[in-house]
C-alpha cells in the first residue's frame, strides 16, 4: 500500500515538472490592451497584427526552437486594470517581455511595475514623451513620438495659412501628451494654441467641446483622443455648421474612425507612424498583406504596427545569445541603423526609440485614405 502511494506521488510530481518543463520551452510575451469598450478596436487590432507573425514563426519552428506566445489581457483602455494586468504578468513569472501595450494612460503605471521586475516594456501603442523621458533601459518605442506627429500636422496647417489652431483632446495623460506636442510645435512658429476642449477617457460625451469650438470658432482642431470620441465630435460640429480643418493623430484609429464617420469623413486629416498598408513599396508590408488576408482581415495602420513590433521582436529573439530578458534587450540596443527592406529603424544603448516615420493621410470622399 505504502509503495503504491509513493509511486502516484512520484508520478504527480514528474507531471508537475513536465508540465513547467514544456512552459519553458514557450517565449511568452504578455500585453494588455482594450479589447471591450470604446477603443476595443484599438486593441483587437494590435494584437492581429502581431500574432499573425508570431503564428508564421511557428509554423516555420519557433526561435530557437521555442514557440512565441502573445498571453493578451483585456483592461479596457484604464490605467488601474492595465496596472492589474501586469503584475499578474510579473507574477505569473514566465514573462519574456511585455509587449504592445495600447495606450498612454494604461502603459505609463504599467511601466514603472515592469520597471522594478526588469522587464522589458516595448513597443507600446503611444508616443507619448513619458516613455521616452527620462531615458529607461527597459523602455523600447517603435513608433514615432507625438511630438513627431503634431510638429508635421502644425507644419502642414501653417503651411496651408492656418493660424487660430485649437487641441480637442482626451482629459488624461494621452490628451495631456498632445496637446503638449502641439503647444510646442506652435510656439516654435511663434502662435499659441488658440483654445482647447476636452472629452473624458472612453466617453463620448462631446457636448461641452462642441459648446466651446462653436463658440470660439478655429479654423483648425487638433484631435488628440480615440475614434468614438473624435467621430462624434466631427459629426456634431459639422452638423451645428462650423467650417474648420479637422486634424488627428495616429492614435486615433484610421480604420475605425473612417467607419464611425461615414460621409462626414471627407477631408478630415490623420497623421500616420507606418508606412501605408495597402502599398506595395515594402515586401515587408506586402508579406504583412499576403497574412491579413489569409485570415480574412482588412489591413489597417494599427494592425500593421502590431505587424512591425512582432517582426522587430523575433528578430532581436534571433540575435541574442539565449532568450533571456537581459538577451533581448542587449539584442534591441544593438540594432543599429536597421533597414528592414529599406524601411529604416534605429535603437541604440542610449536611444531606445526606433522610429521618427511620420506621414500625413486625408479621408477622400469615397472612404478611401489618400497618402
Amino acid at each position: 500500500m505504502f509503495w503504491r502511494k509513493w509511486v502516484r506521488v512520484c508520478l504527480s510530481i514528474g507531471l508537475m515538472f513536465a508540465s513547467a518543463s514544456a512552459l519553458a520551452q514557450d517565449i511568452v510575451f504578455a500585453q494588455s490592451v482594450a479589447l471591450s469598450g470604446p477603443a476595443s478596436e484599438l486593441g483587437r487590432e494590435m494584437r492581429l497584427g502581431a500574432q499573425i507573425f508570431f503564428d508564421k514563426v511557428n509554423a516555420e519552428g519557433g526561435v530557437k526552437g521555442k514557440r512565441i506566445v502573445l498571453r493578451t489581457l483585456d483592461d479596457g483602455y484604464e490605467a488601474n486594470r492595465a496596472a492589474e494586468n501586469t503584475r499578474k504578468f510579473v507574477n505569473d513569472g514566465d514573462v519574456h517581455a511585455l509587449f504592445g501595450y495600447v495606450g498612454t494612460p494604461t502603459s505609463l503605471p504599467s511601466i514603472a511595475i515592469a520597471t522594478e521586475a526588469k522587464i522589458p516594456f516595448f513597443a507600446a501603442f503611444t508616443g507619448a514623451q513619458g516613455l521616452r523621458e527620462p531615458f529607461n533601459r527597459y523602455v523600447f518605442n517603435v513608433r514615432a513620438s507625438y511630438f513627431d506627429e503634431t510638429e508635421l500636422l502644425v507644419k502642414q496647417l501653417v503651411a496651408e495659412g492656418v493660424r487660430r489652431i485649437a487641441v480637442f483632446h482626451q482629459n488624461d495623460s494621452y490628451g495631456q501628451a498632445g496637446l503638449a506636442g502641439v503647444t510646442r510645435a506652435l510656439q516654435s512658429r511663434n502662435l499659441q494654441v488658440f483654445a482647447t476642449a476636452t472629452v473624458e477617457r472612453n466617453s463620448n460625451d462631446v457636448s461641452r467641446a462642441v459648446a466651446v469650438m462653436l463658440e470660439r470658432k478655429p479654423e483648425a482642431v487638433v484631435m488628440v483622443s480615440t475614434y468614438g470620441s473624435c467621430a462624434e465630435f466631427i459629426k456634431q460640429t459639422k452638423a451645428r455648421g462650423l467650417v474648420t480643418r479637422y486634424a488627428n493623430v495616429s492614435f486615433v484609429g484610421t480604420k475605425s474612425l473612417v467607419k464611425a464617420l461615414g460621409e462626414d469623413g471627407r477631408g478630415v486629416m490623420i497623421s500616420q507612424v507606418m508606412p501605408s498598408p495597402w502599398a506595395q513599396r515594402y515586401p515587408w508590408v506586402q508579406e504583412y498583406q499576403r497574412l491579413i488576408k489569409a485570415k480574412g482581415e482588412e489591413p489597417s495602420y494599427t494592425s500593421l504596427e502590431g505587424f512591425l513590433a512582432a517582426r522587430i521582436a523575433v528578430d532581436a529573439l534571433r540575435r541574442g545569445g539565449d532568450v533571456s530578458r537581459e538577451a533581448f534587450v542587449r539584442a534591441l540596443e544593438g540594432m543599429r541603423e536597421m533597414s528592414l527592406d529599406g524601411f529604416r529603424f534605429d535603437f541604440g544603448p542610449t536611444d531606445h526609440n526606433a522610429l521618427q516615420f511620420v506621414e500625413l493621410t486625408v479621408i477622400g470622399r469615397d472612404g478611401k485614405i489618400h497618402y
